[in-house]
């Protein structure tokens, strides 16, 4: 025999008819409630201040956690926009904040991968909040907050960015010490980017006199590549400088690798230098010094056989 039992049904309630005004009511019941959002996303906030200033900004709320951490606040009682994940960002900047927290009526499907995607990053952890206000019967309206997006515990992709992010630091800072080498000067005016190589014309268009560099080897080279649908007049012109490869290896006197990458659109004349940009920086003087005087050998060996190319338009 079914027993009777007095439950009563949750209704949604729209929002402005519990909070009339975002800042003014929103904004203020949520300082003097931060054990709700406590609750919800398992954090330990104590204290929170409205309206503090980011440059000409105001941020809704920035909180402080009990180990003295700051968190941002923006609220927003309705759809998610760019707007307000713009200003999500800045406060976050401003305040050089770890945490930051977006609380809106309705998250757009790209925002919630925008957060997840940021996230991934390990720069800050961001929480997106779904809030809602429900009652059961003629109850007093409650506020429901729903986590949508969290930092994640699985820390896999944002460590793989972390490592790239440590190489391409470690890249940058090798080349500002090669292009500062006094020995390096057809290269003193590159600014050094954090890519695996850095370059400057020869004189030719398309052709380059590259240096590169991976983890333990490193490159002084003649890059040849004169753009789309050039790769038949890149194979022609490495094989004019191949014809004469006898004389510019003397000239060069180091070993030299010819390299016309058949399948390939590009070619490359290289000489190889042992250590890269994971050797003991005390070691970089050295390596540095052999690649510059390695280009410099390359340059003025191929130099005077650049203007005899026969070269298309």
């Amino acid at each position: 025999m079914a027993t009777n039992l007095n439950i009563g049904r949750l209704q949604r309630v729209p929002l402005r008819e519990v909070w009339k005004h975002e800042a003014y009511d929103f904004t203020q019941w949520l300082q003097e409630n931060l054990d709700v959002l406590n609750v919800a996303l398992e954090l330990n906030l104590i204290t929170a201040e409205r309206e503090q200033a980011a440059g000409s900004f105001s941020i809704d709320l920035v909180a402080e956690e009990e180990g003295g951490g700051i968190v941002i606040i923006e609220n927003q009682l309705e759809k998610s926009n760019h707007d307000h994940l713009g200003k999500v960002i800045t406060y976050l900047s401003h305040l050089s904040a770890r945490k930051a927290i977006w609380i809106v009526s309705d998250p757009r499907p790209e925002h919630v991968a925008a957060i997840a995607w940021l996230n991934e990053s390990k720069l800050a952890d961001f929480y997106l909040v779904k809030v809602e206000a429900v009652r059961i019967g003629d109850s007093p309206a409650a506020p429901l907050l729903t986590l949508i997006v969290g930092p994640s515990e699985d820390n896999s992709v944002g460590n793989e960015r972390e490592v790239v992010a440590e190489r391409y630091h470690i890249r940058q800072h090798f080349w500002k010490k090669l292009v500062a080498n006094p020995k390096a000067k057809l290269h003193s005016h590159i600014t050094p980017g954090a890519y695996s190589w850095i370059g400057t014309s020869s004189g030719v268009r398309g052709l380059n006199l590259n240096y590169s560099i991976t983890q333990d080897q490193a490159s002084a080279e003649l890059y040849i590549d004169r753009g789309a649908d050039s790769q038949e007049e890149n194979k022609k012109i490495f094989d004019q400088l191949y014809a004469q490869r006898e004389k510019i290896n003397g000239d060069i006197g180091k070993q030299v690798s010819w390299e016309r990458l058949d399948g390939k659109r590009a070619c490359r004349i290289k000489i190889s230098i042992d250590g890269g940009y994971r050797s003991p920086e005390s070691d970089w003087e050295k390596i540095q010094t052999t690649m510059a005087e390695a280009m410099n050998a390359l340059s003025n060996a191929i130099s005077p056989h650049l203007s005899q190319l026969h070269l298309g338009a």
